[in-house]
């Protein structure tokens, strides 16, 4: 996957808005393919995520992880320990990769 395609289970990170900085999972792209469907099971969860314009956010070609991945892709959610859980190990990652 390249970094200008976006899938459900991908993580993002903000980069315009008040949550701009913040890493996010991709729960769902709306029909019209403009938005992306986030939760990060603190400040957003999974029960009311955001909706945000594809073009305020960052896409990296990591996933959240397999089971976050393959509950989306299945159509179920994930849990919001489960969302906040993927993007810190995704962080930390990120940190020592960096």
């Amino acid at each position: 996957m390249d970094l200008t395609t976006i899938d459900r289970g991908c993580v993002v990170t903000s980069v315009a808005g008040r949550d701009e900085g913040r890493e996010f999972v991709v729960l769902d792209l709306t029909k019209d393919g403009q938005y992306a469907v986030i939760a990060d099971g603190k400040l957003r969860k999974v029960e009311k995520p955001k909706t945000k314009k594809l073009k305020h956010l960052r896409f990296y070609a990591a996933s959240a992880g397999e089971d976050i991945s393959g509950k989306i892709q299945n159509g179920t959610l994930p849990g919001n320990a489960e969302v906040r859980k993927a993007l810190k190990m995704f962080s930390t990652e990120e940190s020592i990769n960096g």
